[in-house]
């Protein structure tokens, strides 16, 4: 498989798995020309729709742990256009880390959004959780 497959395969299953986590929706957002990890409204994730060396997804994480994260994998770097104590950016091509750590990562930046939803909504989404 090349590498480009490869990443194909990952932004399609991250995706896929954003879509699956409570109340969440991944989608083309065309005005940023960018897929959006979207919740009630708020944004938990970006990634790249096309398949590249420079494709990325962008996350939500502790603070504490994201410093770590960078310390850690070179392929992590602070949120490229985010607040960058609170986001970090992964690079899909990235060898560093495997599906199951992105989507460990994934799992963890929706629940962080939804820890500051209002309480109707947050609600709703705690009973799947």
């Amino acid at each position: 498989m090349s590498e480009l497959q490869r990443i194909k395969k990952r932004i399609e299953r991250f995706q896929n798995f954003g879509n699956e986590l409570p109340k969440a929706k991944v989608y083309y957002r065309q005005d940023w020309e960018t897929l959006y990890f979207d919740l009630y409204g708020k944004m938990f994730g970006l990634m790249t729709l096309e398949a590249t060396d420079a494709s990325t997804i962008t996350l939500k994480g502790l603070p504490e742990k994201n410093e770590e994260l960078r310390e850690l994998y070179s392929d992590i770097t602070p949120g490229y256009h985010m607040n960058k104590k609170h986001w970090n950016t992964i690079k899909l091509a990235t060898t560093q880390l495997s599906d199951q750590e992105i989507e460990n990562m994934i799992r963890l930046s929706h629940r962080l959004v939804v820890k500051n939803l209002p309480v109707s909504d947050r609600k709703k989404v705690e009973v799947y959780l």
